[in-house]
């Protein structure tokens, strides 16, 4: 919500994912490390691979019918039942692939055997597995996608149970009155998935660590990430839902910065550039108050990184927030940087995420890319 009289951001709904995956020790600029960076899996995850196996089907029965004056009662051997299929849901109050950490491998129920008196053997009951939505399904071995899961509720089959035999009955004919077989069942198939979840967000920020991604997601949304005076403050998603005002809202996700070699590993790599895939336009963030940098050339090193990560993600619409305008060293520099980014097409707006200034102007523009009005 915005506070009319000084048109400043006032809170809003939001949520924030705190913890990460499984994030090595950053490398810093220079080789260096930060020492408090978490070397192990913790409460958000947002990679898993797993192993599924659906149920085989039950064979079918070879029984004949024998019944007191019923000299030629003929065979009665029933079906096998089917088995039970794994099965991939998005559940809505999931927000992390924690769970499929600890649990590697998922089977479903095998078919019951057919028996006699023409009794069909019971179905395996499915072996349902829930994610958060925004999970993306893949096969291990042939990197096939097997389902993208974006809304609660939407589910995919990712290995089918195998079909139940058929029971000696179903092979009577008129000159084979007798069958002594029955079919097996048919295995069900089995695969390893490879599941990676990204978040469903309208907007991405992105920018060298420390250049105020963080402040100005909180300063829009009611997210509150950890905020701190030195590199790697966030070191991992953010999201947060803005009110963009006339019955508009988006949600932003700000995610772990990036530094020139990201690509071969520097930092935290690329690793959660997938959270930003599904946004419609990126808000890249520059640092003017920096003045061991120049922002120009902190917006082409971010920009190179995407490009070398997915051409289409670095293709999307882009706007620039130009940060820190509160502080002299920051205002001074600002008119250069919108001359030169300007001059490639660039909206560049000029806000500063403590104080609020400018950030209204920047909301309004990115909502209409966000979620544009209707006629």
């Amino acid at each position: 919500m915005w506070n009319n009289k000084s048109g400043e951001v006032s809170g809003g709904v939001g949520v924030a994912l705190h913890e990460s995956s499984r994030l090595k020790a950053a490398r810093l600029p220079g080789g260096a490390r930060r020492k408090d960076t978490p070397e192990v899996s913790r409460m958000f995850v947002d990679t898993a691979r797993i192993y599924v196996k659906a149920g085989d089907g039950g064979r079918g029965a070879v029984s004949f019918r024998r019944e007191k004056y019923v000299p030629a009662g003929g065979p009665d051997g029933g079906d096998g039942g089917d088995g039970g299929d794994v099965i991939v849901q998005a559940d809505g109050s999931m927000n992390t692939l924690m769970d499929l950490r600890h649990k590697k491998h998922y089977r479903a129920e095998n078919g019951q055997p057919g028996a006699g008196a023409n009794k069909h053997g019971r179905n395996g009951a499915n072996e349902v597995i829930r994610v958060p939505p925004g999970t993306v399904v893949r096969d291990a071995a042939t990197r096939e996608i097997l389902a993208d899961l974006v809304s609660a509720g939407q589910l995919a089959i990712v290995a089918r149970g195998g079909k139940g035999g058929r029971g000696n009955a179903r092979f009577a004919t008129a000159t084979r009155q007798a069958p002594r077989f029955a079919q097996p069942g048919t295995p069900g198939e089995e695969r390893w998935l490879e599941l990676e979840l990204k978040l469903l967000a309208d907007v991405g920020l992105v920018g060298l660590p420390n250049v105020g991604k963080s402040t100005l997601i909180s300063t829009i949304s009611a997210a509150r990430p950890k905020i701190a005076d030195y590199p790697f403050t966030t070191l991992v998603p953010n999201l947060g839902v803005v009110d963009a005002g006339d019955s508009r809202s988006f949600v932003v996700a700000d995610i772990p910065g990036l530094i020139e070699g990201a690509h071969a590993g520097a930092g935290l790599g690329h690793e959660f550039l997938r959270h930003v895939e599904r946004t419609r336009v990126l808000v890249h963030v520059l640092d003017l108050a920096a003045l061991d940098r120049d922002p120009v050339r902190d917006f082409e090193v971010v920009e190179g990184e995407l490009r070398l990560y997915s051409p289409e993600l670095a293709a999307r619409p882009t706007v620039v927030a130009a940060n820190k305008i509160d502080v002299p060293e920051g205002r001074s520099r600002l008119g250069r940087v919108q001359e030169a980014l300007g001059s490639r097409g660039l909206a560049v707006y000029a806000i500063s995420a403590v104080t609020g200034e400018g950030v209204r102007d920047l909301v309004s523009a990115v909502a209409n890319y966000a979620c544009p009005q209707k006629g």
